[in-house]
């Protein structure tokens, strides 16, 4: 058995051992199995959320925009460096406070209290689990082409080991098992990257040389223009890739379950501390290795594979069995919150809707039911070697991103908002960035589909919620939770709406 092997085996048995560890706390209720109980510190809030949001397409689809297009990837970089910030900053501290007022323990199913109407959830469920599969599609993909690569098995056989081990975890211990793997998976993938990044420039005798060597290949390399120039001056396409990872997963309903588990709002501060200084050293290592991949690893068939192709030329033998288990951690750890939040969109959101009185032992069973025929469907999907990571997350993020964005945005910071204006923005964004997609904008009129999705959006939201206001009123309970959310102070007891008793211990007694 090789090195890189065993090391793989060492992680798997790690993060199996961290969902047996929590079991017995998380699958007790809904809310401990669906939130962890809201008792996560800003550590784990905030490497949780930006491994659930990094993922496989660092690894694969950064490298190979790297590769093919240079420091064009820098866009996308530059937004992916304060869309962790943003995202806590916005809503972070807001949501914590205004889904614990309205009781609401699942990300749509706070779209649903915020915005009251059954069809916020019939419309806002199926945007998101389609979204969702699409997005676990890639992570498949991207963990078996990743461990294909470097154990040297077949890709089918790659893939299945995969999908067991994110569904043994995931099964186990909920979201307390996807939390604190992922806190444990974001430390393994900045250890990787770095060390990957590090060897690599050094390779290539340091940054000034490796550049000039590039720059032989392709000056247009070093530009942020794409490698044929072909983005100079496009700047409805740039504005685009800047806001499709730092504004469009606000709208992850995976991400933003996160906001609801931590312990108090004020978490959220530090939590953007922690999140940016994570950013920072993980972030741009996927572009420069990438870019640099086309001097050490030159004519590949598949520039995603660039980061793989380049550990085992740069790295001993030990070291790429760690970042193996740095890129497994990755995808991993968006696999397994993806799963769990769709299986909680299906049981908990649009099962409960359709079922009544459904008793906490028997939604945790369908959502496990569900994430496992997601699982195999995805798995199966994968093995037809579907399109590559970097355009399934693309269209996956801004069509969530444009769909949701808005909604979740306006949720906390317009009292006008309201159920009409939020159905029409999702159905607006999702089919605005769909069609901007298909039809291919940014070669049409130089708009990223990104744009497209979220003017049509943020134009529904606003015009829908002003244009019915007297016919759809905000509820005047809902109105006083969201004027109580914008105040930092503690939280009024006969503000609660609708509570869930088993959140009751977790009311914040400071000021936030």
């Amino acid at each position: 058995m090789s090195i890189e092997i065993v090391f793989i085996l060492i992680y798997f048995a790690v993060v199996i051992g961290i969902g047996l560890a929590v079991s017995r706390r998380s699958s007790k209720s809904r809310e401990g199995y669906l939130l962890g109980g809201r008792s996560l510190g800003a550590p784990v809030t905030a490497l949780r959320m930006q491994s659930t949001s990094m993922s496989g397409y660092m690894f694969l689809g950064a490298g190979g925009l790297g590769y093919s297009q240079g420091y064009y990837g820098m866009w996308f970089a530059l937004g992916d460096l304060g869309g962790g910030v943003l995202n806590l900053s916005i809503i972070g501290r807001r949501m914590r406070k205004l889904s614990y007022l309205l009781g609401s323990i699942t990300s749509i199913g706070y779209l649903e209290r915020r915005y009251p109407s059954i069809w916020t959830k019939l419309v806002a469920g199926p945007i998101a689990l389609g979204c969702l599969f699409l997005y676990v599609l890639a992570q498949l993909l991207a963990g078996g082409q990743g461990f294909s690569s470097v154990t040297g098995l077949g890709l089918n056989v790659s893939l299945v080991i995969a999908v067991s081990i994110i569904l043994i975890y995931t099964f186990l211990g909920g979201y307390l098992a996807v939390a604190y793997t992922g806190f444990l998976q974001a430390i393994i993938m900045v250890i990787g990257m770095l060390w990957i990044l590090i060897a690599t420039v050094q390779h290539v005798g340091g940054l000034t040389a490796g550049h000039e060597s590039v720059k032989e290949v392709n000056a247009n390399l070093l530009t942020m223009w794409g490698a044929e120039g072909q983005y100079f001056g496009e700047w409805g396409v740039i504005l685009g890739a800047l806001l499709i990872f730092s504004i469009g997963y606000i709208g992850y309903p995976h991400v933003n379950v996160g906001h609801m588990s931590m312990k108090r709002p004020s978490i959220a501060r530090t939590a953007g501390l922690y999140s940016t200084g994570f950013n920072l050293l993980f972030i741009p290592g996927a572009y420069l290795i990438g870019l640099f991949a086309l001097l050490i690893v030159p004519n590949l068939d598949n520039p995603e594979l660039a980061i793989f192709e380049v550990a085992q030329v740069v790295l001993p033998p030990f070291a790429v069995g760690l970042v193996m288990a740095a890129i497994m951690a990755a995808i991993m750890s968006t696999a397994d919150s993806i799963l769990l939040q769709a299986g909680t969109i299906a049981s908990q959101d649009l099962g409960g809707t359709l079922i009544k009185n459904l008793s906490e032992k028997a939604a945790v069973n369908i959502s496990r039911i569900v994430i496992f025929v997601i699982a195999i469907i995805g798995l199966i999907l994968a093995m037809w070697q579907p399109p590559g990571v970097f355009d399934l997350v693309v269209f996956a993020t801004a069509t969530m991103g444009s769909a949701f964005v808005p909604a979740y945005v306006c949720a906390v910071w317009w009292k006008k908002a309201n159920t009409p204006g939020a159905i029409i923005s999702m159905l607006a964004g999702a089919v605005g960035a769909v069609c901007g997609q298909i039809f291919d904008t940014a070669g049409m009129w130089g708009m990223d589909p990104m744009m497209v999705g979220i003017i049509s959006s943020v134009l529904g939201i606003i015009i829908g919620s002003l244009a019915t206001q007297k016919s759809h009123p905000v509820p005047a309970e809902v109105l006083a939770a969201v004027e109580e959310t914008m105040r930092v102070a503690p939280i009024p007891k006969h503000l609660v709406i609708g509570e869930d008793a088993t959140l009751s211990t977790q009311r914040p007694r400071t000021a936030e």
